[in-house]
């Protein structure tokens, strides 16, 4: 049985077919991983060993988002490449899963290496007018999307309320979110309709999910940070780009770690690295 974050219910799992398929959004390397995500990939490690165990075969995705705001002011910091940055992070990442005994995940894409994808979704929800081209960047419209909100269980107009647009976003609606980002001065960026730049955060899962597990998968996992806006974001533009298809049939979140009353986060600084937490 599992909770699903979808219709609010704990639920009976049975997978769709003979493979149970599995997608967990992974971190995003711009600097050391912590006990934070170390919850994250014990969770779904014993749901996945569950699952194997009771008979099912598994196939488990999880992906690094290695391109984002993030990962290019942690770079400049350091004065690396982003890549240089991503490819040290994660490999610290693996090593200390190893040596939690957390198993593999079957697949690690990285966000850098599926722009083509996403390049091809976001152009299909241009044609089908989901989407727009302002001033260089491509927003994903909410308005067009009659249940935007299903996962989180909150209204547009209640989202709407705490909606902040930021400096040189130009949105229809403020919670339209970025599908494509135009290059701004020294950032990595890739070709595209729309000129040069980068991805939003949102598409490179629905990407990584459709090339490494198809259009509907048993299981989307994730934090519960994830939810909204991620998760919810994900779900309108995949199920657009698939005319209707749902994304996931199940929707897992794991709880956060508390340091006392607060989220243990890196913005916050309150963290226990995965590094001192195995010493």
């Amino acid at each position: 049985k599992l909770y699903n974050t979808l219709s609010r219910q704990i639920e009976i799992f049975t997978p769709a077919d003979d493979v149970v398929k599995i997608y967990v959004c992974g971190i995003t390397p711009y600097s050391n991983s912590h006990v934070g995500h170390a919850l994250r990939s014990v969770v779904f490690d014993v749901l996945r060993r569950y699952l194997e165990y009771t008979g099912y075969e598994v196939r488990h995705v999880e992906n690094f988002t290695d391109i984002d705001d993030k990962m290019i002011v942690g770079a400049a910091r350091r004065g690396i490449t982003v890549q240089e940055l991503a490819d040290s992070n994660i490999e610290t990442y693996l090593r200390e899963m190893d040596a939690l005994n957390v198993l593999r995940a079957h697949v690690y894409p990285r966000a850098t290496q599926e722009i083509s994808v996403m390049v091809e979704i976001i152009a299909d929800l241009v044609r089908k007018e989901a989407a727009y081209v302002s001033g260089g960047d491509v927003y994903f419209s909410v308005r067009q999307k009659d249940d935007y909100g299903k996962l989180s269980h909150r209204s547009l107009d209640g989202m709407r309320a705490g909606a902040r647009v930021e400096v040189g976003e130009h949105k229809q609606d403020d919670m339209d979110f970025a599908l494509w980002k135009s290059q701004k001065p020294g950032e990595p960026a890739w070709d595209s309709p729309w000129g040069t730049g980068r991805p939003g955060w949102h598409i490179e899962c629905s990407a990584m999910l459709l090339s490494y597990l198809g259009e509907t998968i048993d299981i989307h996992g994730g934090g519960q940070e994830l939810m909204f806006p991620h998760h919810e974001n994900e779900i309108a533009q995949s199920e657009t780009y698939n005319d209707g298809k749902e994304t996931s049939r199940f929707w897992v979140h794991n709880g956060l770690l508390m340091m006392g009353s607060d989220k243990m986060s890196k913005s916050l600084g309150n963290l226990v690295t995965m590094e001192d937490a195995l010493k």
